[in-house]
């Protein structure tokens, strides 16, 4: 079996102890943690996830999986923590937006965005939308990236960019949406600036909403 296969089958079984000796072994044998976290912990949790709406897992299972790639996450993140290339991508404040509880997807978009070389101010979860506002407003961050996993939950994020409206700053930045439940064309109806199905497509969505911004600023 191969390692990513081993990582997704560790992972659907929530079995901490694989997890965490297969993270070590992805640094061992020099695989890029990058490509073990999409391709494998996150791929294994997706799975995790459709068994859980299927009411095949249950909450302590889902959480048991959960708890085991955070302990692989552990495992991978100093490796992580050196920004790929020179320089500073940007600033973002990150959230999941007020009455969700859930960051493991949010938790694994920082990291990814982090080793892409963004600063990244995690506000944790249930966060108000003004809570982002001011946030972003206090660090003058470039982009504003909010995660909904439930559908009565992410109703919130049209009023996060219908508030920066109503004050006047809704061009001083860039918005972000992503999570379970929120798709493409949800986000577009919402007023984001882009939408990302997975941790991968959020930092390739970063980088391209801040290469617009610098071609803007350069005109």
């Amino acid at each position: 079996m191969k390692l990513i296969d081993e990582i997704v089958a560790a992972t659907v079984e929530g079995d901490e102890d694989r997890c965490v000796a297969l993270a070590q072994q992805v640094l061992d044998q020099g695989m890029a943690p990058y490509k073990a976290i999409q391709e494998g912990f996150s791929q294994g949790m997706l799975i995790v996830g459709e068994k859980f709406t299927k009411m095949e897992y249950y909450l302590p299972e889902l959480m048991l999986c959960a708890d085991a790639m955070k302990a692989a996450m552990e495992v991978l993140k100093p490796q992580l923590g050196q920004p790929q290339g020179s320089g500073v991508q940007g600033t973002i404040v990150l959230g999941t937006i007020q009455g969700d509880v859930h960051d493991l997807g949010k938790n694994i978009v920082k990291i990814m965005l982090q080793s892409a070389g963004f600063t990244v101010h995690d506000l944790g979860c249930d966060v108000p939308i003004r809570q982002f506002v001011g946030k972003a407003e206090e660090l003058n961050a470039d982009i504003i990236a909010v995660s909904a996993i439930l559908t009565t939950t992410m109703a919130y994020m049209p009023d996060l960019t219908d508030l920066l409206s109503e004050l006047g700053i809704r061009d001083k930045f860039r918005i972000m949406f992503g999570g379970a439940s929120v798709t493409h064309e949800f986000a577009d109806e919402a007023g984001a600036d882009g939408y990302g199905k997975d941790a991968a497509e959020a930092v390739e969505l970063a980088k391209r909403l801040m290469r617009e911004k610098t071609q803007r600023g350069a005109k």
